[in-house]
């Protein structure tokens, strides 16, 4: 009788599919694209199940390298494991069916276009805004697209006149620049090292700020300002929707 093959060794990418394959799971993770360090307790309220179940949960996401952990005296906190696991689920989300839920309240539609405006993503700007700065920047020819994204001179240059740094922090392994795929947009907005000075300083300048402790930004004047005298984007792009509180 013929034996079958050996199993090639490979990465067990079944393994990683498994861990997202939760709703609760892939909640958890999706709310953690926020940056923050969660505890157990909050995102079992976030996801609806009850403390116990959420620790279960985490305890997988932990040991499968998906998140981290962290210790305070008492308490233990968890986050993403690191930018490259926030671009790998902001990219799956991207492919992902949209699920249909029902909005229960004017202030959760307000929410949800809120968030589809300008939200954070991990480290960096995401949303209808982050995909109009990413198109201006194309077309003033301060990103480029011939080898992938990359930034032009006249790119470096801009990004050091608007107080941004545009260099790697050495002995980073993370991309200098790259694009996420939106996924409110399902186009590309800016990410990598550059995408994440990019929010940092729009945060620093005042030029946007956090919607309490949601993934929710919001531009200010003065961020709608420079970013229309900067790239030209439009009052449209630029106006901010009703008040998501």
């Amino acid at each position: 009788m013929t034996q079958p093959p050996a199993p090639i060794p490979g990465p067990d990418l079944a393994a990683l599919a498994g861990l997202l394959a939760d709703r609760t799971r892939a909640a958890m993770c999706l709310a953690l694209l926020d940056g923050r360090a969660w505890t157990a307790t909050e995102l079992a309220r976030l996801a609806g199940v009850a403390p116990s179940t959420a620790t279960g949960h985490l305890h997988q996401l932990v040991a499968g390298g998906l998140l981290e952990e962290e210790r305070q005296g008492r308490h233990r906190y968890v986050r993403l494991s690191g930018p490259a696991t926030a671009e790998m689920i902001e990219s799956l989300a991207s492919h992902a069916p949209m699920k249909p839920t029902p909005v229960r309240s004017l202030s959760d539609a307000n929410r949800r276009r809120a968030l589809a405006h300008a939200r954070s993503c991990y480290d960096h700007l995401a949303g209808t805004v982050a995909v109009a700065i990413t198109d201006a920047m194309t077309e003033r020819a301060l990103l480029t697209w011939d080898y992938g994204p990359s930034l032009s001179e006249d790119g470096k240059a801009w990004l050091r006149a608007m107080g941004i740094d545009d260099h790697r922090p050495r002995g980073s392994c993370r991309a200098h620049i790259r694009t996420c795929l939106d996924w409110t947009e399902r186009r590309p907005h800016l990410a990598g090292a550059v995408g994440a000075a990019f929010f940092q300083r729009a945060l620093d300048a005042g030029w946007a700020t956090r919607k309490g402790t949601t993934r929710v930004v919001v531009l200010t004047d003065a961020g709608r300002a420079v970013l229309s005298e900067e790239l030209g984007l439009a009052d449209a792009v630029l106006a901010a929707p009703a008040d998501p509180a």
